[in-house]
């Protein structure tokens, strides 16, 4: 199986300020040219998208007009979603339905992270997963997980049946204190599990880096994306079976593809030079946002956080030459009657749900000062 996966949680929209108005046309046009050079992995959630609509545009774009063996397809067991255990098995099946599939080649327990964990427990999660894998519903049974080597290495030993892992791995991640990518995966090789990658790119935060790093990257490549450093370090890892991408327009999908059809990993000096790259962009002030979303639902105060934690990221990139568009930016969010930054009551819900791990609090008095 070729490298690069398809992940349905950033789709091109007909109205920018609703996830569920997806171009379904951009989105067919994306995943025939994703099938013809060979591809076949997408990866979907409920909660992408809002309430379904991802798997909704995964079954109307792909699963409706392709044989079921020309591809394979990703969904997950979204717990933070589920109040109760008895309530599993309709959303199992509602998932299927959704995606107009009669079973997922790849199911995923959703997010894991301790608390989470402990809820599978109790709610037998993995049990339902593992029956279902029985029945032939799932092929093949793996976890998403944001939390510590600690937390990865207690589930991988509870949980030896697991056919894989999908962790969050970049070279800006890979020897982060907060995130631990490099801990991670070396326990993935110690227990013998296949590894997918998300946040390759960390949320587009790795395709527009800074001036000076971006300089370095074109000196060894000069027709090359910035783009898609981040996406072949990834690749390059041995026990990396799929890289996924959340490409958003055609554009990004055919760069993607331009590399990856016959693809190369990266040399030693290579993997020396993204390193290099990622101590520039370190040295400047970011907010590790990938802007996955999962802080927004039930915000109280409707604060658009990646939005703006986004314009803090272009002031910290790009300086005072991004500073009127970074606050033309702020007002109009304002304007579709989003919440202000200084609005946070400092409930902690948001970061309670953060797999960045993010002090979203205090980043939010930070844009306050920057734009109020």
């Amino acid at each position: 199986m070729k490298k690069l996966g398809f992940g349905l949680m950033r789709l091109p929209l007909i109205d920018p300020n609703d996830l569920s108005k997806v171009d379904l046309e951009q989105v067919k046009k994306m995943a025939d040219e994703f099938i013809k050079e060979g591809f076949t992995y997408f990866d979907t959630a409920y909660p992408y998208h809002k309430n379904g609509f991802s798997e909704l545009a995964f079954r109307e774009c792909v699963a409706k007009r392709y044989p079921r063996d020309a591809y394979t397809i990703a969904d997950k067991l979204s717990l933070f979603m589920i109040d109760r255990k008895e309530d599993i098995p309709a959303f199992f099946e509602s998932q299927l339905e959704r995606c107009g599939v009669d079973y997922f080649d790849y199911y995923l327990l959703h997010a894991m992270r301790q608390e989470l964990v402990e809820k599978a427990a109790q709610m037998d999660a993995f049990s339902f997963v593992f029956e279902k894998k029985r029945e032939g519903k799932i092929k093949q049974v793996g976890f998403s997980f944001h939390d510590s080597p600690e937390v990865l290495e207690k589930m991988l030993q509870a949980y030896p049946d697991i056919d894989f892992v999908q962790l969050q791995i970049n070279y800006l991640d890979w020897e982060d204190p907060s995130v631990q990518s490099r801990r991670c995966y070396d326990l993935c090789v110690k227990y013998h599990k296949k590894v997918i990658v998300m946040e390759p790119v960390k949320g587009g935060l790795l395709s527009v880096v800074p001036e000076e790093a971006k300089n370095l990257l074109k000196e060894k490549e000069p027709e090359r994306s910035t783009a898609s450093w981040a996406i072949r370090f990834a690749a390059s890892l041995d026990s990396v079976m799929v890289v996924l991408s959340g490409m958003s327009n055609l554009e990004q999908l055919e760069d993607n593809l331009s590399y990856m059809k016959e693809f190369a990993p990266l040399s030693k000096e290579e993997f020396e030079l993204v390193f290099q790259v990622a101590k520039i962009i370190k040295e400047k002030e970011t907010i590790p946002c990938t802007s996955c979303s999962y802080c927004v639902d039930g915000c109280p105060m409707n604060i658009p956080i990646p939005k703006y934690f986004a314009l803090i990221n272009l002031l910290s990139k790009f300086g005072e030459s991004q500073r009127e568009e970074a606050e033309r930016r702020y007002q109009n969010a304002l304007q579709r009657g989003y919440g202000k930054a200084s609005d946070c009551i400092g409930c902690g819900q948001c970061e309670s749900h953060c797999p960045q791990h993010i002090e979203i609090r205090e980043m939010l008095k930070l844009v306050a000062k920057e734009f109020e």
